[in-house]
């Protein structure tokens, strides 16, 4: 029961984050990059420390060096990805974010030497193709906007698997917490070493950027660690691919992009490939039950 929980919270923060394209998109009219990632990150931490600031005491330095890694390779995917965003278009840039689906069992695997299942691997592949099929245009050229998106695929390949270790060990209040305030440390120093000091957004830009801050990054944040304790590194990157599906759904309701076949069958390609990632599980654990059984 847990298990199906923590899936159908990752699948909210999927939801959430796919609404998150369009408010990053919106908020760049009248915000900088690293004014956006500053807001947004220092309402996370505010709301963090309040809503936990009794599990917070007596934190020890491994959980704080857990945070940090998490914070720093958060900071790396949402900084590349943004930036990104300013060269190339939303959709594209969602595909390539995507690109961290196959990354993080590689990262296991050289890692941890953890083993790829052949189901898990068939997952992920269809995840890309689904998401290429729904985003990619039909030239495939890499742009420094698609150059800069890769990137930050890698960063949060790093901290999906990061997050799946760490949550095992420690405390989630207090690796989110110091994850949180290693990446807005990080986007102060950036906003000073790019001259991005000054402020002046529009009120549409404020909304975004607290929806980005509030409803994307403190409250889907929380989710994603929580759920991460049931659901392994790999199923939970396959499952959180489908903000790309969700971004292009509000990116048609919100910004009226076109409709076409090419966003269907990239949907249900992508939507199959959940199905199959979670069919693998199930083998798994009832495989897992009849040996216990005999």
């Amino acid at each position: 029961m847990k298990k199906h929980l923590a899936v159908a919270g990752l699948i909210a923060v999927t939801i959430i984050w796919g609404g998150g394209f369009v408010a990053s998109d919106i908020a760049l009219e009248s915000l900088r990059p690293f004014q956006i990632m500053t807001i947004r990150f220092l309402l996370a931490s505010i709301l963090m420390g309040a809503a936990s600031i009794r599990d917070l005491k007596g934190m020890c330095l491994e959980e704080i060096r857990a945070g940090m890694l998490m914070g720093t390779a958060l900071f790396v995917g949402f900084a590349f990805q943004i930036v990104g965003l300013q060269y190339t278009t939303p959709s594209k840039n969602a595909f390539l974010t995507a690109l961290n689906v196959v990354m993080v069992p590689f990262i296991a695997f050289v890692i941890l030497k953890k083993k790829i299942g052949m189901k898990s691997i068939g997952g992920a592949v269809m995840a890309i193709a689904g998401v290429g099929l729904l985003s990619l245009e039909k030239n495939l050229t890499l742009g420094i906007g698609d150059a800069l998106t890769l990137i930050c695929a890698a960063g949060f390949a790093f901290q999906i698997f990061f997050t799946s270790e760490f949550v095992k060990k420690y405390r989630a209040v207090v690796l989110n917490f110091v994850q949180m305030l290693t990446a807005v440390a990080l986007s102060v120093v950036s906003l000073f070493l790019f001259g991005e000091t000054d402020f002046c957004a529009t009120a549409k830009g404020w909304l975004s950027v607290l929806y980005l801050g509030v409803i994307s990054t403190a409250l889907c944040y929380l989710l994603q660690t929580a759920s991460q304790r049931y659901v392994d590194e790999t199923k939970a990157a396959i499952i959180l691919s489908m903000e790309s599906v969700f971004g292009t759904l509000f990116s048609i309701l919100i910004l009226h992009e076109q409709i076409t076949l090419r966003m269907i069958c990239g949907c249900m390609i992508i939507l199959a490939a959940v199905i199959v990632s979670n069919l693998a599980d199930v083998q798994a654990e009832s495989a897992c039950e009849d040996k216990q059984g005999m």
